[in-house]
């Protein structure tokens, strides 16, 4: 019978004989379509019933067992009619494909610099392949390929994208012929090399598709500095050629949505990873981003918003929760973000378009200019707001004094120095009533100013929230997760009309030790953010993880919210009181005695003999 080590390769196998998805094979097998992922990478293996469901379907699509426990593989007689499909690349054959593409071009110290490149070439690939996609649709219909394409040429709304000719893979890679034009004055514009091929094909998907100006035309691949190129040709030739491997097709029937935007999320977490500060202005680690979207519970439906979106990816975990909470939902989530840096932006978009989901997305400086505004100009409110903004980012006293929109004198008053505060000011402004809300902030935003006989304005706010019963809660994450720092930071839960159960209280979780170790960064583990999250919305006490205080209790601790200080890690080494400090001191002290007294009678004869000499 097929071992372990054959699994992986029978049913890519399989899939490629029968044309399936992983998730069609799924549903074949009557499994999840994590559970075939995770089979496929090697890191479940079927139980005795499942592994004869998978030979029953192996011995259907005719393919042969003979060689696989030997040689690790499969041998696959296709069938006639359409040619089958390569098999679904896993998640880390896929990750490691594009981490390996971009240490291609500098070697991996240097990696994360060419972000900017390669993360548009992933993106034309994904859209190339889709395109393709879709004429084979075409060609199914009308008949013929020919015609599907000179429709397709014809008619662009048929297609999500239109690529024109020099813009698709197999041209740009060299696997299919194109007959470059020549310009007004009879030149030839045949591109000299991969980088001008690369420059003039993103920008004629741009002529064709407006709305992705700025996304996929973000840069040059034939920049020169000093004469030279930022990027070799030969090397962008390698990865050009590594995207081109057959395994690493992105089409819709190749990959699901959500699976391709987790390989996506992994570059991004690589770049972040090798980059330092900015890296986390655009990036939360994705297992936070799960964490909070577990926390809020999203519904069909819903408006969702991030206004310091950076990749949009707390949006996008926000529609993937929804999903899996309700699987049947027809009905998407509306999501909307804004943000303020363009590279970000043009990340964010991407990774909307990846994961196949409509997020408005808008640019522009959230606390001096928020975007999404009624049409009487006061802020648009939402169901949900997510958000990771700087933290302790500095702000001037006119941002406070001169708001156009209300937003901090009417919750709590004007703040000075670290911004954490005025940005959950703000969030208060954009939830409708009834609204719920998740913010990353660093560990200080809870307890700053307290003690400091109310003449602290940070401090004073806080106590506004606490006062309004408007803190649902707090969660202390582990240290060194986030990438621009190694502090905790903390996910203030915010909520506009608690239930009936957690009126008057604030749920406090000490998530410190609740880290897997990693390098350079720890991660939570999937089991850790599930638990964590049905902790929190339980709002049940568990000692040493989480407390329940109620308003009074935050009052006489000076509206201190930090969870260390209610909830003391249970396996903390204990601390005796000072009663028995003191007698151990009194031990100790006659010990010392004692052995001084022995040490003056041991020296003294040699004392005695030294001074006979």
């Amino acid at each position: 019978m097929t071992d372990l080590l054959a699994v992986p390769t029978l049913l890519q196998a399989i899939r490629a004989a029968l044309d399936l998805t992983q998730s069609e094979l799924a549903e074949r097998l009557g499994v999840s379509f994590a559970t075939v992922n995770r089979w496929e990478g090697g890191a479940n293996k079927p139980q005795r019933a499942q592994l004869a469901k998978i030979i029953e379907l192996a011995e259907e699509a005719s393919v042969d067992l003979r060689d696989a426990p030997i040689a690790g593989g499969a041998v696959v007689t296709r069938r006639r009619g359409r040619q089958a499909k390569s098999a679904t690349p896993t998640t880390k054959p896929m990750e490691q494909m594009l981490w390996d593409a971009a240490c291609s071009i500098r070697g991996e110290k240097d990696a994360p610099k060419f972000k900017d490149y390669l993360l548009p070439l992933l993106f034309l690939k994904r859209l190339s392949d889709v395109f393709d996609d879709e004429i084979d649709r075409l060609a199914e219909e009308y008949g013929d390929l020919d015609v599907a394409i000179e429709i397709a040429d014809n008619d662009h709304s048929l297609l999500r994208f239109y690529l024109p000719p020099e813009s698709r893979w197999p041209v740009i890679s060299g696997r299919a012929q194109y007959d470059w034009p020549d310009d007004e004055r009879g030149r030839s514009t045949r591109p000299r090399d991969i980088g001008e091929h690369l420059t003039k094909a993103v920008r004629a998907v741009v002529r064709y598709n407006p709305t992705l100006a700025g996304v996929i035309d973000v840069v040059d691949f034939a920049a020169e500095r000093n004469g030279e190129r930022d990027i070799n040709p030969a090397k962008l030739n390698g990865v050009v050629e590594t995207f081109s491997d057959p395994r690493y097709r992105l089409g819709l029937a190749d990959v699901q949505p959500d699976f391709l935007g987790r390989a996506y999320e992994y570059l991004l977490r690589k770049f972040a990873e090798g980059s330092g500060q900015s890296a986390g202005e655009f990036f939360t680690p994705t297992e936070v981003g799960f964490l909070m979207a577990r926390i809020l519970r999203p519904k069909p439906g819903q408006t969702c918003h991030d206004y310091a979106c950076g990749s949009a990816g707390l949006l996008i975990k926000l529609q993937l929760v929804a999903n899996e909470l309700d699987p049947t939902a027809k009905v998407p989530l509306k999501l909307y973000g804004q943000e303020l840096q363009a590279e970000s932006y043009a990340v964010a978009r991407m990774n909307a378009i990846i994961h196949d989901m409509d997020v408005d997305l808008r640019r522009g400086d959230t606390m001096l200019n928020p975007k999404f505004r009624t049409s009487s100009g006061s802020l648009d409110q939402f169901d949900l707001a997510v958000a990771n903004p700087m933290w302790n980012q500095p702000f001037g006293p006119s941002i406070f004094e001169d708001d156009p929109y209300d937003r901090f004198v009417k919750n709590g008053g004007a703040t000075s120095g670290k911004g954490d505060w005025a940005w959950l000011q703000h969030t208060m402004s954009v939830l409708k009533e009834g609204g719920r809300a998740a913010v990353v902030l660093d560990t200080g935003a809870v307890t700053r100013g307290s003690g400091s006989r109310n003449e602290d304005k940070e401090r004073n706010i806080r106590k506004w929230f606490v006062d309004q019963d408007l803190i649902e809660g707090v969660i202390l994450m582990p240290d060194n997760l986030f990438y621009n720092t190694t502090a905790a930071g903390v996910i203030v839960v915010l909520n506009k009309r608690k239930p009936e159960s957690k009126k008057g209280k604030i749920t406090l979780v000490n998530a410190s030790k609740r880290f897997t170790k990693g390098k350079p960064k720890n991660h939570l583990a999937d089991e850790d953010v599930a638990d964590l999250a049905r902790l929190f919305n339980s709002g049940e006490v568990v000692a040493g993880e989480v407390a329940l205080i109620d308003l009074q209790q935050a009052a006489d601790a000076d509206y201190n919210l930090s969870p260390s200080k209610w909830v003391p890690q249970a396996d903390a080494t204990a601390h005796p009181d000072l009663p028995e400090l003191l007698a151990q001191l009194s031990v100790l002290t006659t010990e010392d005695a004692n052995l001084t007294t022995e040490l003056l009678k041991l020296l003294r004869p040699l004392a005695v003999t030294g001074a006979e000499r």
